[in-house]
């Protein structure tokens, strides 16, 4: 019975004898610095962004993909931390920085736009951009299917 048993389970669980696929996890790269991110590509997913959370660990953020180019405007109500908020083109070039971008402690919170219109938006923790040395016209990789953007 046991040494049929291990061939049973493998079957039922669909074995099929080749290695498993493993999906790699989203990811996006900026001045040689890869980052595991989160993608936010619909409207309660952006909304919501990095919202009531303590921390975010050096290599990793959070990518808003938007459906169009637009200037674009980021506030940080119940943001915990302080995150460097990255605004790039369609192009996927850095178009403007906003560093050390503090919680917003007492409404109304301020909103930190783009300098020029920006269809992707990358959330790092703060001090992040000045570490790496991350300059305007820098190019972001995605790793990963930013799936339909809503």
């Amino acid at each position: 019975m046991k040494r049929w048993l291990v061939p049973m389970l493998f079957l039922l669980a669909g074995g099929t004898g080749a290695a498993p696929v493993i999906a790699a996890a989203p990811a996006v790269e900026l001045h040689g610095h890869r980052f595991s991110v989160e993608f936010a590509t619909d409207d309660a997913s952006r909304e919501h962004g990095l919202m009531m959370r303590t921390t975010l660990a050096s290599d990793h953020g959070m990518l808003f993909v938007f459906p169009y180019q637009a200037s674009q405007g980021f506030w940080m109500k119940n943001t915990l931390m302080p995150l460097d908020i990255l605004y790039f083109n369609t192009d996927r070039r850095l178009v403007s920085i906003r560093s050390n971008v503090p919680p917003c402690k007492a409404d109304p919170c301020p909103v930190y736009p783009s300098n020029a219109p920006a269809r992707y938006v990358l959330e790092l923790s703060a001090g992040t951009a000045n570490r790496i040395g991350v300059r305007v016209g820098d190019e972001l990789k995605i790793d990963g299917d930013v799936g339909t953007v809503r």
